[in-house]
């Protein structure tokens, strides 16, 4: 497959935190990116971040998904950092204005979708709880309608461990009247966290919200821990429409263990892209995870996108 050319074809940005933390220096207790948007430092280099991704996007002639920082930026997580709920709203719709002032500064060079980004409720990897739909839809609901209310273009939720939490957010984004891009994340058996296979999860999650998703993707995990079911050419691999995968091949564990950053091979990752591009006729979201950064995307622009 050759991804379509113009606005249908977009990349993401990298491993946002795991770039401030191991190449900046910048501490993120939780791995909250929203304390980035704190001082000036931190705002100038995520402007610094996101100008290198929207670069390669004007270099190859496609659209970016400008990501909000806003990961962490739930009731719980803010609990921990010592943020009320009125800051977190606050800094919801700050993320989304920082955005939006990115793109109105490059939107004659890059078509720019500002997606507002949620997490899960709990570790991505190890939830200590799973929350039925209605828990779900109700502890997600305040952030949704934050990141709404802020004139986000959509709502995108990354590292999802369960369905019944993916459920959940979508209806809370349904009724909040914003689109939403849901992505799971697996383990090195191409499983959830939970143990469910990527394509019962993706069958439970449309049956339940009639695909009311905008479009599914992966992230969080090396293509080696999901390609083969990706490749299968299953009717519900049409709904993977994005892939942000890792650059490490090690597990959700291993990586946690380590000091220092596991930044794999641009060009191997880069060709791990290509074969999913080839077999993915949905595809049209490219961008990566923990370990990333401007040179694994330019990498994966030439592999994928035949320019630069």
């Amino acid at each position: 497959m050759v991804l379509p050319g113009g606005e249908t074809t977009f990349i993401g940005d990298g491993g946002l935190e795991t770039t401030m933390i191991f190449e900046r220096g910048i501490e993120l207790p939780e791995f909250a990116s929203f304390r980035l948007l704190d001082d000036e430092r931190g705002r100038t280099a995520l402007r610094d971040y996101y100008e290198a991704f929207v670069d390669l996007a004007a270099m190859h002639g496609v659209g970016f998904t400008l990501d909000t920082p806003t990961w962490r930026a739930s009731h719980n997580w803010g609990e921990r950092l010592g943020r009320s709920d009125a800051e977190i709203g606050e800094l919801n719709r700050e993320a989304v204005e920082f955005a939006m002032r990115l793109r109105e500064e490059r939107d004659e060079e890059v078509p720019i979708v500002v997606c507002g980004t949620i997490g899960p409720e709990g570790d991505a990897y190890r939830p200590a709880r799973f929350l039925g739909p209605d828990e779900a839809a109700t502890y997600h609901r305040p952030q949704i309608e934050a990141l709404a209310a802020a004139s986000a273009d959509m709502v995108s939720a990354y590292t999802l461990s369960y369905v019944d939490e993916a459920i959940g957010i979508v209806a809370a984004a349904g009724a909040a009247g914003i689109p939403v891009s849901i992505s799971f994340t697996v383990e090195t058996d191409g499983r959830l966290p939970d143990g469910e296979p990527l394509a019962a999860a993706v069958e439970r999650l449309d049956a339940a919200t009639d695909a009311s998703a905008a479009y599914l993707m992966v992230n969080c995990a090396h293509p080696s821990h999901f390609s083969a079911e990706l490749e299968a050419g299953d009717p519900w691999c049409e709904r993977i429409s994005g892939i942000r995968a890792n650059a490490s091949r090690r597990s959700h564990a291993e990586i946690d263990e380590l000091d220092h950053l596991d930044s794999g091979d641009p060009g191997e990752l880069a060709g791990e892209y290509r074969e999913l591009v080839e077999a993915l006729p949905s595809l049209s979201v490219l961008g990566g995870c923990c370990g990333t950064d401007a040179r694994h995307l330019a990498a994966i622009c030439s592999a994928c996108l035949g320019r630069g």
